[in-house]
């Protein structure tokens, strides 16, 4: 462990001092004056919002980075389909102080907490599993939160918001808390799971932030309050970047319980509901229990995640990761949880106290070439999604048939990078997906088979 650290503190103190740091570079930081756009039930047409969404400005000094946001994403939020009555609301350009030299914590771990306890790379909140809701024994209902916000809950058996609060969800899997947008889990949108539990993407649609890629090395989505990286579903097999591509598991299970009584550790504590169809395993946080693998690199920590080497850290780091299962149904503790492997230190900020450099992309090269443009799956049967790194501009994208004629059309917006070409009423046969920027086109061949 402590050779670990050592590498894990000379790796950061290297990226600190450059550029190079993927905490200041891979930010999506809106420079076409994108806005966010939102649904409201009963109307599939989106509504555009006169709010910047993305990130608006990356700075940066010697030990910090400070990403300012409205914490809105370019893609389609709401509707949230529980009662919910809030919208995704701007947070009028909140300032968030992450480090550049994200360190271990040695001591005690730190658990995470209600509300923000990272950023993902578009400048919309991570929460944690909680919803703010638990069991209250001696009135045996739940308390707190958006049920009771008056009432207060024992705090032992607390609610799962992935699980309990679905219905609420939007297309990409987030929904907000009093304006505050927010994802507690994998962010990719429900109907491009391999198995769909729910069907608001059907009349609602939406992108989400990435969508998983099974052959390729998930992006880097986000970062933790630790100011360690978040990265999708999918990893190297083992933790110096070979094996090939696998699915990062979660080393947490549901434990074999019919009563809620006691802890995972064997702890007394204050009576929860019994096992039932109201409340089923994995209602609550503690229905679960962590089980280790240290056989098996694939599968994280306790606090889900892992030392490894990854694209954008080539000579390794800590990584958390937003982990599904084989269905690609978020598993808990879904990204960062329930403790921080590193020092939270992390915090949002009302004014920058120091002097900064602001990161720019000055004369980038967009030569469509270089983008690393994906086009998965291929063959495809409900849905091509093309996927760039990230740009500056808009992207035009057609599917086009056999006799050129263009059939489909979308855009991968600027701070999106990525869209989906739905393949409804599109017949077997092949096509070609044509995406064109302002200086040149590249096209690429696939194949639909239903």
């Amino acid at each position: 462990m402590r050779s670990t650290f050592l590498l894990l503190f000379v790796l950061m103190t290297s990226y600190g001092n450059s550029q190079t740091n993927p905490i200041i570079t891979q930010w999506l930081r809106n420079t076409t004056g994108i806005t966010g756009r939102h649904y409201v039930s009963g109307n599939s047409t989106p509504i555009t919002d006169a709010v910047a969404a993305n990130v608006q400005t990356v700075q940066y000094s010697t030990n910090w980075v400070y990403v300012t946001t409205n914490c809105i994403p370019a893609y389609i939020t709401g509707p949230f389909l529980d009662g919910n009555p809030s919208l995704a609301t701007s947070q009028n350009g909140a300032i968030f102080k992450f480090p550049l030299n994200p360190t271990q914590n040695t001591g005690t771990p730190t658990a995470t907490t209600g509300g923000n306890i990272g950023l993902f790379k578009n400048g919309v909140a991570l929460f944690d599993y909680r919803d703010g809701v638990s069991w209250k024994n001696s009135t045996q209902t739940l308390c707190g939160g958006p049920i009771q916000p008056a009432c207060t809950g024992d705090g032992v058996w607390n609610r799962d918001a992935v699980l309990a609060e679905k219905g609420g969800f939007d297309c990409s899997k987030a929904h907000p808390a009093m304006g505050n947008y927010h994802h507690h889990q994998n962010p990719s949108a429900f109907n491009l799971d391999l198995v769909v539990i729910s069907t608001v993407c059907s009349t609602y649609p939406s992108d989400g932030l990435y969508v998983i890629n099974p052959a390729e090395h998930s992006p880097l989505i986000g970062f933790a309050y630790d100011g360690f990286p978040i990265y999708g579903a999918y990893g190297y097999a083992n933790t110096d970047g070979t094996g090939g591509i696998v699915r990062m598991k979660s080393s947490y299970q549901l434990r074999n319980i019919t009563t809620r009584t006691v802890y995972a550790n064997g702890t007394d504590v204050t009576d929860g509901p019994a096992v039932s169809t109201t409340y089923p395993l994995g209602y609550f946080r503690e229905d679960y229990e962590y089980i280790a693998h240290p056989s098996d690199p694939s599968y994280l920590d306790e606090h889900n995640g892992r030392f490894c080497v990854t694209p954008e850290y080539p000579s390794g780091i800590y990584c958390y990761f937003a982990t599904v299962d084989a269905n690609h149904n978020s598993a808990y503790p879904y990204v960062v949880g329930p403790t921080f492997y590193g020092n939270k230190t992390a915090v949002k900020v009302t004014t920058i106290s120091e002097s900064t450099t602001q990161y720019t992309l000055a004369n980038a090269d967009y030569n469509l070439s270089k983008l690393n443009i994906k086009i998965y799956p291929n063959p495809a049967q409900d849905f091509i999604a093309i996927q760039s790194d990230m740009i500056e501009d808009n992207l035009d994208v057609s599917l086009i048939d056999e006799l050129g004629k263009v059939i489909r059309t979308n855009k991968i917006l600027q701070g999106s990078t990525l869209a989906i070409i739905d393949l409804t009423n599109v017949t077997n046969g092949v096509y070609f997906i044509k995406i064109a920027g302002k200086k040149d086109d590249k096209t690429f061949k696939i194949i639909v088979n239903k």
